[in-house]
């Protein structure tokens, strides 16, 4: 809690030399690449599964209709992050981009837990695979799937959004050669349990390496510290800088899939002008932590001691 001071002002420093616009060159461009390239894909997927009366064709053009949503998604998050803050939207529509990247990671959650159902289900009722078309077109689902997450490639580590459909995109690509692979070894020796077994064990890959995704997006839904930011290094970075004497209400939490933000009050001892703590702060937040939305409040020592216990 803060009492009234007398002696400091409040300072809110945001350091963007950018305008705040933290998105990476290219990535709108790879949004509407991705998406063209899969919606081709749809039509000629369920085209072949219409013609040869393939039901896992079908079913798998109405999986990838499913994910051309997604990508529709995850790029009107991207651009309405973009978007400029307004009076009554201070921080515009950055958050967007969680609430995407958490839906995403639902999305395929669910959609590799019905292929999990559906492939126990096909174990006891096994159904012969028109396994020559089936593996041609799924592997240009590959082609597809791969092309459209190398696209993604650069920007995942930086931002949850284009992460998101980075796995979307590379689970996609999985699931297709596994139908490759499940489609020759059905020629090869007959086996139909192979298509629902391969099935399981995509599921099984995809449903683990999505469960970050959910954990994380669902954590930054609730203004949870970024994961790769350490609150108590942050803590000690700002305590360590001459001339102040101790840090509260300490808050980080994320604007959006790539913008970290902080506030805190600093108390200092007088020895130093405010504006080169304020300078050094910044300067630290940005090298250390990549922290560019700041706000910090200067108090002095004899004005913190008058706050109420409980600080953050």
């Amino acid at each position: 809690m803060s009492a009234p001071h007398t002696h400091g002002n409040d300072h809110g420093h945001s350091h963007d030399p950018h305008g705040h616009d933290h998105a990476m060159p290219g990535q709108g461009r790879a949004f509407g690449i991705g998406i063209a390239l899969n919606a081709g894909f749809v039509i000629i997927e369920a085209y072949y599964g219409w013609v040869t009366g393939s039901l896992a064709l079908l079913a798998d053009a109405a999986h990838n209709l499913g994910d051309v949503g997604g990508l529709l998604l995850a790029w009107a998050a991207f651009a309405a992050a973009r978007l400029k803050p307004s009076d009554n939207k201070t921080y515009g529509w950055r958050r967007g981009s969680i609430l995407a990247s958490f839906i995403n990671a639902l999305i395929l959650l669910v959609a590799m837990g019905s292929l999990g159902w559906e492939a126990i289900q096909r174990f006891s009722e096994p159904t012969p695979v028109a396994a020559g078309t089936v593996m041609i077109v799924a592997a240009i689902g590959v082609l597809i799937n791969a092309a459209t997450a190398a696209l993604f490639m650069a920007g995942r580590k930086s931002d949850l959004n284009i992460r998101g459909a980075f796995l979307h995109m590379a689970a996609d690509a999985l699931v297709s050669l596994g139908v490759v692979a499940a489609g020759a070894l059905y020629l090869w020796r007959g086996w139909t349990w192979i298509d629902p077994l391969t099935s399981l064990i995509i599921a099984a890959v995809v449903i683990i390496g999505t469960w970050s995704l959910f954990r994380q997006s669902l954590h930054l839904l609730f203004d949870g510290v970024p994961e790769h930011i350490k609150l108590p290094e942050v803590r000690d970075c700002l305590q360590a800088i001459a001339g102040v004497a101790s840090v509260h209400d300490l808050h980080v939490w994320a604007m959006s899939t790539a913008e970290p933000a902080l506030t805190a009050h600093l108390v200092t001892r007088g020895e130093r002008s405010t504006e080169a703590i304020l300078r050094e702060a910044q300067h630290k937040l940005h090298e250390r932590f990549d922290i560019e939305h700041v706000t910090l409040q200067i108090e002095a020592e004899a004005c913190a001691a008058a706050c109420a216990p409980g600080k953050a």
